[in-house]
């Protein structure tokens, strides 16, 4: 299996910046059509559990549109062969002082292009440096 391929690792990307385009802009037909409508797609947030991709667009839709601003450090894109791939990333929110947020995100590529089809979202206390 090749790993890292360039060209996989470019179109993953896009994918991943497009998404936390909208997330910052409350752009909700992007996320929602970021996600893979499946009942088997899975979402832990900071503060809820959401399965399937009903669950993930109903949180989207009512979810305040305030404080959505973030800055990202650390983001590393892995792709397996040329259908998969894991994103993580930690983010600080201004509205969050002190904690440190961590997202993953697994994309498979369908035929309609990469979606995410499992995320995990938490914050924690920033570590002491």
């Amino acid at each position: 299996m090749e790993i890292d391929l360039p060209e996989v690792v470019a179109e993953v990307k896009a994918a991943f910046d497009s998404y936390e385009k909208a997330l910052v802009t409350n752009d909700v037909d992007t996320l929602d059509a970021s996600f893979r409508k499946d009942a088997r797609t899975i979402r832990y947030g900071a503060t809820e559990n959401l399965y399937g991709y009903a669950e993930i667009a109903a949180f989207r839709a009512a979810r305040s549109p305030v404080a959505l601003g973030r800055t990202l450090s650390k983001t590393v894109i892995t792709t397996y062969g040329r259908d998969f791939a894991v994103a993580s990333t930690l983010y600080e929110r201004p509205s969050a002082p002190g904690r440190i947020g961590r997202q993953m995100q697994t994309w498979v590529k369908f035929p309609e292009g990469w979606r995410v089809v499992a995320a995990h979202v938490s914050l924690m206390e920033e570590p002491k440096k």
